[in-house]
């Protein structure tokens, strides 16, 4: 979804792209836009398209939400991007090239529960000792060494993405098609987020701007509890024809498994970092945002 979107952007802006696939032979190549080969599993790369590029931007890996944890889901949510990062390193550590800035995808899943007295989480805190705090220190870890070859290393740990496209917006219209608007456990639960709009300008900023180096948070300014959220979306898509019904923490439990802990888990996640180097958000509230992607 992130990367379509990005891809297509781009191109818009006169930008020549090279998409890394499993099989690029399903893809038609054009002037300005080609598909190469690569296989996270095999550890196998076009180094050709590596040598070509200017920029690198990864963003493949398992979803988090797409499937219930079991042992062998979270092996592979972890290991598709601490391989697929390892595999871009090995690369650009074994071929000639000018690549100027490599451009990483990480997660606020970095960050643990929050407690009500607790600051928001800034790109200074420590990652959590939970799966997904694990997985994304991991993560990370796994592409910094572009650093020693004298790259420049930006890493985006990103919110829920509202997209009309696809994520947690796609779910949750599901049931406001039937006028039930379905909040989790009790919606109290802070939900930091990004519209995919402001998300794929972050990725161009972080191209074009040599001075954004490091982690930054990819959330917009105002964060918004469950209820809220889902609330204002119901709003958005059925005026006043809608029913709030809360699932129990519980039923969310017996039908997700372990992956309801990151469901009913509060993350209020700063972004003073990247306005601080001058970033504007298109869309910084709730309403403005779930108006575009209703």
């Amino acid at each position: 979804m992130i990367g379509s979107a990005l891809a297509g952007e781009l191109l818009k802006r006169n930008y020549d792209v090279i998409v890394l696939t499993r099989s690029p032979e399903k893809y038609l190549n054009t002037s300005r836009l080609r598909y190469a080969k690569w296989d996270i599993d095999k550890q196998t790369i076009d180094g050709d398209a590596v040598t070509k590029s200017d920029y690198i931007v990864h963003l493949a890996a398992e979803g988090v939400a797409d499937k219930r944890w079991t042992p062998k889901r979270k092996r592979q949510i972890a290991q598709s991007r601490i391989d697929g990062c390892a595999l871009l390193v090995k690369c650009l550590q074994e071929n000639v090239n000018n690549v100027r800035a490599v451009i990483s995808a990480s997660g606020i899943g970095w960050y643990g529960w929050q407690h009500n007295s607790q600051e928001p989480f800034e790109e200074t805190d420590p990652a959590a000792e939970d799966f997904l705090g694990t997985t994304c220190r991991q993560w990370e870890a796994s592409i910094d060494p572009v650093t020693s070859l004298g790259k420049r290393l930006v890493k985006f740990r990103t919110g829920i993405v509202l997209s009309k496209e696809g994520g947690a917006i796609k779910e949750f219209k599901k049931p406001l098609r039937f006028g039930i608007a379905t909040i989790l456990g009790n919606g109290k639960q802070v939900m930091s987020w990004i519209h995919i709009d402001d998300l794929i300008r972050l990725y161009i900023f972080a191209i074009e701007t040599d001075r954004i180096n490091g982690v930054y948070n990819a959330v917009a300014p105002h964060p918004a509890t469950n209820k809220k959220l889902i609330i204002q979306l119901a709003r958005t898509m059925r005026g006043k024809f809608y029913v709030p019904i809360f699932v129990p923490s519980f039923i969310l439990k017996i039908v997700v498994g372990e992956l309801s802990i990151e469901v009913l888990k509060s993350a209020t996640v700063s972004c003073k970092k990247i306005k601080r180097e001058g970033f504007t958000f298109l869309y910084p509230s709730l309403a403005s945002a779930l108006h575009h992607v209703k």
